[in-house]
């Protein structure tokens, strides 16, 4: 008995394994976050297997009888829209459910946003704290705790709180703070900046009203000594 945890490309679809194809094609059922956006995907590699939406808003709901067609034999995959499942993205409350229920777990690995913004940083990697997206409670006080450490960090930002989170790095990190920001990591509009945030608050506040769009890593260096 076993769940199967399968990233997917975060961008290209050409970034996906041999070994992922297979588990997708042999397994019974594919968990999706988004049915729509994974037969994209499915349909590129001609992967006919049945699929059902797995998501923050019906987890609770659901995974009793994921748990039970487990236990049944049926072999199941579980995807989201890009990248590795729990990272960031939903996963973890069925990754915990099989856990306490005796069950397998098995994550291949695969395609996640922050490793090759990290590599390609140039910044310090033998120590970094992964933060994602930051909290929508007690954001500041994340920010300021962060603050008092002295390491990489690692930060997944939304087009529309971009500048506001450049700003609260501004207050927290300090304007020549070095930062990368990676956009659209392995897609066709892939861009890679590198400055202090002063810089970044002044390129993406001096677009000329552009819209601003896309997905993006944001890597903090450490704090110089």
């Amino acid at each position: 008995m076993s769940l199967y945890i399968v990233p997917t490309p975060i961008g290209n679809l050409e970034d996906f394994t041999f070994r992922s194809l297979r588990i997708l094609k042999e397994v019974d059922l594919i968990l999706v976050e988004n049915n729509k956006f994974s037969k994209k995907l499915l349909n590129f590699y001609n992967i006919k297997t049945n699929t059902k939406t797995y998501h923050i808003y019906n987890e609770h709901r659901i995974i009793p009888s994921i748990l039970e067609k487990i236990k049944r034999g049926k072999k199941i995959a579980l995807i989201s829209n890009a990248g590795t499942p729990n990272i960031s993205d939903p996963g973890f409350l069925l990754i915990k459910s099989c856990i306490n229920a005796s069950i397998d777990i098995e994550c291949l690995p695969g395609p996640t946003a922050f490793v090759p913004a990290l590599v390609c940083s140039g910044f310090p990697i033998h120590e970094f704290t992964f933060i994602g997206f930051l909290p929508k409670k007690k954001r500041r006080k994340k920010l300021e705790n962060l603050s008092k450490e002295n390491r990489t960090f690692i930060f997944y930002e939304s087009p529309h709180r971009l500048i506001r989170t450049l700003n609260d790095f501004k207050f927290f990190f300090g304007l020549k703070r070095d930062i990368v920001i990676c956009k659209e990591i392995s897609k066709v509009f892939q861009k890679t900046l590198r400055g202090n945030i002063e810089d970044m608050i002044l390129y993406y506040t001096n677009k000329n009203n552009k819209k601003i769009l896309g997905e993006y890593t944001l890597i903090i260096n450490k704090q110089k000594k």
